[in-house]
């Protein structure tokens, strides 16, 4: 799995809300702006190169493709539950994908608020709730339980976008707005589509026989080929301010 291709992947289904939002919150006039979770810097590489970028990432091997990707910013390796940053120390801090993946996602959020100077912007762009997940024709409906399983095995919480106003309320974080991406119109590209399954087959190997994942492979294929297909899983974004006493 090449993972910088697919937190690419990921970044794209999120574009135009990111370039709405840091839009929003003055990105070209801050100073300091944090990725909690930058991955190998799929993200970070598309910002403004005059910011102090700082990134930080759980994995050593992530962290070293975005050294790469992204030689001005500053990394570090560390947990989000307990950022290694001051208080007050930054103007942005945002999430892409990552509130899912911890086991505390209020605690991650509460960090992100003491990092931010009072005034600052906390953001977290994406977060998918797999509970509502909705696929089309029905004979593809059992994939999305399957997936969503693997997801909960693997220790993410599927469902959290849903909860993600709820979290930053519980977390203090001042809310400004709240929503779901708006959904791309057009189907996966073939490399996008052999992408997202190759994944799906990692994800679901030993758990299903193999006979019954290529069925749905089969399936799922056919179905974009009509234009059949249906798949959408409803992803939120939350943005918040701080506002120190």
């Amino acid at each position: 799995m090449n993972w910088h291709t697919r937190y690419t992947q990921q970044a794209k289904w999120s574009r135009d809300l990111r370039a709405y939002l840091f839009h929003k919150v003055g990105l070209h006039e801050a100073r300091r702006v944090l990725e909690i979770g930058c991955g190998t810097g799929a993200i970070l590489s598309e910002l403004p190169d005059h910011i102090q970028l700082q990134g930080l990432d759980i994995d050593p091997a992530a962290l070293a493709q975005c050294r790469i990707h992204v030689p001005t910013a500053s990394l570090i390796q560390g947990n989000a539950l307990q950022l290694p940053y001051l208080d007050n120390s930054v103007d942005i801090v945002y999430c892409h994908y990552l509130l899912l993946w911890v086991r505390d996602p209020i605690q991650v959020l509460l960090e992100m608020k003491r990092v931010t100077r009072p005034g600052g912007h906390i953001l977290a762009f994406a977060e998918p709730d797999y509970a509502a997940r909705i696929d089309k024709p029905d004979e593809l409906i059992p994939l999305g339980k399957w997936q969503t399983e693997s997801l909960k095995k693997q220790g993410a919480d599927p469902g959290v976008g849903a909860r993600l106003a709820a979290l930053f309320f519980e977390a203090g974080i001042n809310m400004i707005e709240t929503g779901t991406i708006q959904p791309v119109d057009t189907g996966p590209s073939p490399e996008e589509w052999s992408r997202e399954w190759e994944i799906i087959e990692s994800d679901l190997q030993g758990a299903l026989a193999d006979k019954d994942i290529q069925k749905m492979k089969h399936l799922d294929q056919r179905a974009w080929a009509r234009g059949e297909r249906v798949f959408h899983v409803p992803t939120y974004f939350a943005w918040g301010c701080t506002c120190h006493e």
